[in-house]
């Protein structure tokens, strides 16, 4: 369980460096006080990384442990290169962390929990669970998520919206890009 617990949180926490979801955090805490959005992200979070290491889990009982590392290892190099292009925030993003008219926490929640259906830290908390433990994968990422987005809860209402993106983007996707080519070598 530690090991699936350690591996989550990095892998999950480099993942969110420069992740839509991280723009969102850093843009509510332009808007609203830190702590209800942390609320909000976490409940959220909890939420999807639960649903994320269910079909994890399933996926990983039908399939062999090499095949497994293979494709967890190509999906980390798509990450990798998905990270290299970076995510923006579109216009809708934009609006629902300015509402007035739902509590932060409500909007919050809703807003990080649509953010993360599909997206790369939803897709590597699947690819962990197959490997790992169920509840320490879960217990790891989302810790990790919520790490990272804390981070950027804090830069946000210190700063605003003056981050280095760039810079996160390259080192979170050369990152993902190790990983992938660790877990394929691995299993070869």
């Amino acid at each position: 369980m530690l090991h699936a617990f350690l591996l989550s949180l990095a892998v999950i926490f480099v993942a969110e460096l420069g992740d839509k979801s991280q723009l969102m955090a850093l843009a509510f805490a332009t808007r609203y006080r830190p702590l209800p959005i942390l609320i909000g992200l976490t409940i959220s979070t909890a939420l999807v990384h639960a649903l994320s290491v269910l079909i994890g889990v399933v996926i990983g009982a039908e399939l062999p442990t090499t095949a497994i590392s293979v494709i967890s290892g190509i999906m980390f190099l798509g990450f990798g290169l998905w990270t290299f292009r970076g995510d923006r925030l579109d216009d809708d993003d934009v609006a629902l962390a300015e509402r007035d008219d739902r509590s932060a926490v409500v909007a919050a929640s809703i807003a990080f929990f649509l953010a993360e259906f599909g997206d790369k830290t939803m897709l590597a908390t699947i690819t962990l669970a197959t490997k790992g433990g169920a509840f320490g994968t879960w217990l790891g990422s989302t810790v990790g998520m919520i790490a990272a987005d804390a981070l950027a809860i804090g830069v946000g209402a210190m700063l605003g919206a003056r981050l280095p993106e760039k810079a996160i983007r390259i080192g979170a996707g050369t990152l993902f890009l190790v990983f992938g080519v660790v877990l394929i070598v691995e299993a070869l």
